[in-house]
């Protein structure tokens, strides 16, 4: 599985190769939304019926990415990956140049097949290529993506559309595909498995089945063409699918994920406690538009521009996390971090109509800050006691999770705002801004609340994953 050491010019740029591939993916996927009308417009048809453009994206990802796992273990790491950006590419071509909403609807499901391989296999390609002690420095370019690209993307998107045509947020993809393709080639090392295992058909149906359904209904959801009875009922057979699959995975020999890592108690702190803690997170992205824009009658391209300086805070706190880390230790930075992450969503229930910009974009920072260095924490710790032979399967496994988090945050936020704002009109801003202000208090509780998960954490635990490991490695070196 361990490749031959990598060159330094290898390690260097390997991160760099797959947060650029990550960030395609992540800004399309979220660049899709702000062309919807646009796009309804050139094709004759209502805005309403282009929701299967994003549903058959997320329908394909989430069925797919939980064999990401075994192909790279099959086909090795370096041949999947480029296949997967070959693949993205392409149907993003094939997107641009779609004349009839059907062809689009096709080419979307081959782009989420792509995607699906590109976040686990990227991750895992880094996870084998180093130490555990340097783990943690590598890790923060490949949360990158994922942090910035939700929240450019309704920006870059906005300002595409009003510009250019709409095909040209998918054809922004076939230069950043190109370019990939090259360094890949290059720079990426080429991994398989141990030993082939064969494909656990049984479980990739019940598993990809289930998780398809819960990202379906929760994609479609506050649609009126789907009644409250028959979501409940598709919802249960969902949650009956992927109870199945637990039952099947206790007892197959070559499972498709293998839940019996949630024994490992740093892997199942940050993956199910940070389930809990991406839900609260999660909402943000989605309800401060509605905030900005609806509540405050501000301009898109404004609303926008509100929403960087916490990817700007992101990125600047990946220069200081690991230094925090090795100071304080993931238990203590966790809880603290969680909490403080909390209280920073809910603090934005005080921003009102007359609030000066500057702290807007104050809060906005402080919001960067503790969300990039809670993902940077929870990410690199789920790896922290996880054996070589097992990374491909926690790898998969927490990429499923995550992306099942993320979509019930989405749906949860726009739950609670509908939930608050009851009977009253979209077209009232006072009930819509005191609706938004009770959800950003609600996200930011059970953000706070989720600290409690974190808890369970010893005090040397991460240390593997972060340079504490290697500080008092020397210490103990010296003094002998």
């Amino acid at each position: 599985m361990n490749a031959p050491a990598l060159s330094p010019t290898v390690k260097k740029y390997l991160p760099w190769v797959v947060a650029s591939a990550l960030f395609m993916e992540q800004l399309d996927s979220t660049i899709v939304n702000t062309a919807v009308p646009a796009m309804a417009e050139n094709l004759h048809v209502t805005p309403l019926s282009l929701k299967t453009v994003v549903a058959s994206y997320i329908l394909s990802f989430a069925v797919c990415i939980p064999v990401s796992g075994w192909m790279a273990d099959r086909f090795g790491t370096r041949r999947v990956f480029a296949a997967a950006i070959a693949v993205f590419t392409l149907a993003s071509m094939l997107c641009g140049l779609a004349v009839n909403v059907p062809m689009l609807v096709a080419a979307r499901v081959v782009q989420g097949v792509g995607a699906a391989m590109m976040m686990p296999v990227g991750r895992l390609t880094v996870i084998r290529s180093f130490p555990k002690s340097e783990l943690l420095r590598a890790l923060n370019f490949v949360i990158i993506p994922a942090l910035i690209g939700p929240l450019l993307g309704p920006t870059v998107g906005g300002i595409i559309v009003h510009f250019l045509p709409w095909r040209v947020i998918f054809f922004v993809n076939l230069p950043i595909g190109l370019a990939a393709q090259f360094l890949i080639h290059r720079y990426m090392p080429d991994y398989h498995g141990d030993a082939p295992r064969p494909l656990d058909v049984t479980g990739f149906v019940l598993f990809g089945t289930g998780s398809a359904l819960v990202s379906w209904l929760l994609e479609i959801f506050g649609e009126h063409y789907i009644s409250v009875s028959a979501t409940g009922l598709l919802l249960l057979l969902a949650f009956i699918l992927l109870g199945a699959y637990v039952w099947h995975a206790r007892e197959a020999p070559y499972p498709l994920l293998k839940l019996s890592l949630f024994k490992i108690r740093t892997f199942s702190v940050s993956v199910v406690g940070g389930f809990v803690t991406r839900f609260g997170i999660s909402g943000m992205p989605f309800l401060l538009p509605l905030l900005y824009q609806v509540g405050f009658g501000m301009p898109a391209w404004e609303s926008g521009l509100l929403m960087m300086p916490a990817a700007l805070a992101a990125m600047g706190m990946k220069a200081l996390s690991s230094n925090v880390l090795a100071r304080f230790g993931y238990r203590r930075v966790l809880v603290v971090n969680t909490l403080m992450s909390g209280v920073t969503t809910a603090l934005f229930a005080l921003i009102g109509a007359r609030t000066p910009i500057i702290l807007i974009v104050l809060l906005s920072l402080w919001r960067g800050f503790f969300n990039s260095l809670q993902f940077s924490s929870m990410n690199s710790m789920a790896y922290a006691d996880v054996a070589d032979g097992d990374t491909s399967m926690a790898s998969t496994l927490a990429s499923s999770l995550q992306q099942m988090s993320a979509s019930f945050g989405l749906a949860g936020g726009s739950l609670i705002a509908g939930w608050f704002l009851g009977h009253h009109l979209q077209s009232d801003h006072a009930a819509i801004i005191g609706a938004l202000h009770r959800s950003f208090l609600a996200l930011g509780a059970v953000t706070a609340l989720s600290s409690l998960s974190f808890w369970a954490l010893r005090p040397d635990d991460g240390e593997s994953v972060s340079r504490a490991h290697v500080e008092k490695k020397t210490k103990k070196k010296n003094r002998s």
